[in-house]
């Protein structure tokens, strides 16, 4: 198969080490990934935004760029789910996209990781994957209960994964709802990390790094020594510096 790597602009521009690690993590697993140079933005931004025909140019891009691949696969939820919903048709001929998760665990079914991460971790799970991307069971929903990201860091030696209280509750993100009512966002980010420190969690990771970015910003604002790390670097075998808690 071949695989078309898609990355994020601000994971490209903030948060590199996210697109190595699951560049590093694909190829371990003996995939041919490629990454096209000449990606842009999505143009999800401004399809959130009211302005999809704005986006136009983006999305011809992207298809062009990943035209010859099989699969398309991003270590961003929301991102996906915009390729998915806006820029694909389900046409013959098409490739598939997958966030990173889903694809080792749908598309590759990996069983095991030599990774060890030896921290108490929580997962965010972001609204897009959780509710568009179905990564995992929504509290609301009844059904049989299953979770990708977990059952991927299940694999990892020595971690500890935190029960939350609340574990799929919205962190506030959310693109431009955190411009345009900022108090609100904040408020339901700090309410999601308190739910994370009242179990003693030492890394908080998902599989959208926009959530976890979101989450970052206010940890550092109050100087938390809680750290986020996006769930491609802990299963590629990434370590945190911790700090005495």
């Amino acid at each position: 198969m071949k695989v078309g790597l898609f990355i994020p602009c601000y994971v490209e521009l903030f948060y590199p080490q996210v697109a190595v690690a699951s560049l590093e993590l694909l190829e371990s697993a003996g995939v041919d990934v490629d990454y096209p140079l000449k990606q842009t933005c999505c143009g999800q931004p401004m399809a959130n935004a009211g302005y999809q025909n704005y986006g136009e140019g983006a999305a011809a891009l992207f298809r062009k760029n990943f035209s010859e691949f099989d699969y398309v696969v991003c270590p961003s939820g929301s991102c996906t789910l915009h390729a998915k919903d806006h820029i694909y048709s389900g046409e013959e001929g098409e490739p598939k996209i997958y966030e990173l998760c889903e694809f080792l665990t749908d598309v590759l079914k990996i069983k095991e990781l030599k990774a060890d991460f030896p921290f108490k971790v929580g997962i965010h799970a972001s609204c897009h994957g959780l509710r568009g991307l179905h990564l995992a069971k929504p509290s609301e929903l009844m059904g049989p209960d299953f979770n990708k990201p977990k059952q991927l860091l299940e694999m990892v030696s020595g971690i500890e994964l935190v029960e939350l209280t609340r574990k799929d509750e919205c962190c506030g993100f959310g693109g431009t709802f955190a411009v345009f009512e900022e108090a609100v966002s904040v408020s339901m980010g700090k309410d999601r990390i308190k739910d994370h420190e009242e179990h003693g969690v030492q890394v908080i990771t998902g599989a959208d790094m926009s959530c976890l970015m979101h989450l970052e910003g206010i940890l550092r604002r109050d100087k938390s020594a809680v750290k986020v790390m996006h769930i491609a670097e802990i299963l590629n075998g990434h370590l945190p510096e911790i700090q005495n808690q």
